[in-house]
């Protein structure tokens, strides 16, 4: 539904999206601006404060030349806001200040080459970031050229944007140390111990044990609801004086929120803490949440404790998952559980063979030698 002798119209998302003219390319093609509110009112009030800074030419020439990225990555986080989560915007906010802009923020779209791209991917590896981070990064600066390439008609070769696979080997307890570990924590057993064994028994993410209440969990039906998690972001708010926040919202994806089903000794488990009201956070047993980063705190003087060294949380989450399929977890419950959205994802990031189970599978594989030349003495010369 579009409003007569304008362009703003009112999408399927129930937003109203606006369109301006921000000026021409080098081949006289219109290059468009887009506005975004949650009222036809909104929108119509960006959309004339925009055209009125492009007539002043205070942010930047009409050109394609002209065109700083830093310009540019200001447009695509301002599309970008309306239709993602906050915490993720939090994240694209802080790769493109702390990345993109002190590389990038004062080339213009023409001086823009692919050797530049090449020479951030070497940046990044000699800065020793996880493949995880560097992805990240990367993969916001691919989404932000996109952009120009959708909205200023301007190529470039995407190719350039890729790392080399050097991951390093993820923790992940043994049988034993997890046994270990598992008996130090039932040792004086508490809320916080409960909820790490919790979450090592079932693979929670910190952020979804932390946010998890009683409600969730249904001893009687045997399983547990995913629907919150609790993250720390970092605080945009120009009147605040604290630099980050904490924010309880529901999961990224909703593959995220899902029902867990119970083992008989979870179950167990659960029973032998004692009862707390539906209200009460499982980490806490009262109204007061745990936020992760104190979590971390003890989960690690725990580890240390009792003599493991190297574990995180998402150590617990990764064993998990290793422990599943030795087991002989059928995959796709596997990646449903853990919240995935595709069974690729468990099997690239989750799934890790201990030795012993690597031995076993050798074992059955077909004998090639018989008795009798098994027997035999073979001499090499």
């Amino acid at each position: 539904m579009a409003r007569k002798g304008e362009n703003i119209f009112k999408r399927k998302d129930g937003r109203w999206e606006a369109r301006y003219e921000k000026g021409r390319d080098r081949q006289g093609k219109i290059i468009y601006g887009y506005c975004y509110g949650h009222s036809y009112k909104e929108a119509r009030a960006k959309v004339l404060h925009a055209k009125t800074h492009v007539i002043q030419n205070e942010c930047c020439d009409n050109t394609e030349n002209a065109v700083k990225l830093a310009s540019i990555c200001a447009e695509w986080l301002s599309s970008k806001k309306p239709v993602i989560a906050e915490s993720s915007y939090i994240k694209y906010y802080s790769i493109v200040s702390n990345h993109i802009l002190p590389r990038f923020g004062e080339k213009n779209l023409s001086d823009l080459e692919e050797i530049d791209l090449t020479d951030f991917c070497h940046a990044l590896i000699e800065k020793q970031y996880s493949q995880r981070t560097s992805n990240g990064i990367l993969s916001v600066l691919g989404s932000i050229l996109g952009y120009v390439k959708k909205n200023y008609s301007f190529q470039i070769r995407f190719e350039a944007l890729k790392m080399p696979c050097n991951s390093k080997e993820t923790r992940v307890l043994s049988s034993a140390e997890e046994k270990t570990f598992v008996e130090f924590l039932l040792t004086g057993l508490d809320c916080c111990k409960f909820g790490i064994i919790f979450a090592l028994m079932t693979g929670l993410r910190i952020g979804e044990i932390c946010a998890l209440k009683w409600r969730n969990i249904s001893t009687e039906e045997g399983f547990v609801k995913i629907e919150h998690t609790i993250q720390r972001i970092k605080n945009l708010s120009a009147n605040s004086q604290s630099r980050t926040k904490i924010i309880i919202s529901k999961p990224k994806t909703h593959h995220s929120q899902r029902i867990i089903p119970l083992s008989t000794d979870c179950i167990r488990l659960c029973d032998s803490i004692g009862h707390f009201g539906n209200d009460s956070y499982v980490l806490t047993g009262t109204n007061e949440y745990m936020e992760p980063r104190t979590l971390q705190y003890r989960l690690a003087k725990y580890a240390g404790s009792c003599g493991l060294n190297g574990v995180h949380f998402h150590t617990l989450r990764h064993t998990f998952a290793t422990r599943c399929i030795e087991v002989g977890f059928e995959l796709k419950s596997l990646s449903e559980i853990l919240g995935h959205a595709s069974t690729r994802i468990t099997l690239d990031r989750y799934v890790h063979s201990s030795l012993q189970t690597k031995r076993e599978n050798m074992e059955k594989l077909p004998t090639l030698l018989t008795n009798k030349s098994s027997n035999s003495a073979v001499m090499f010369e």
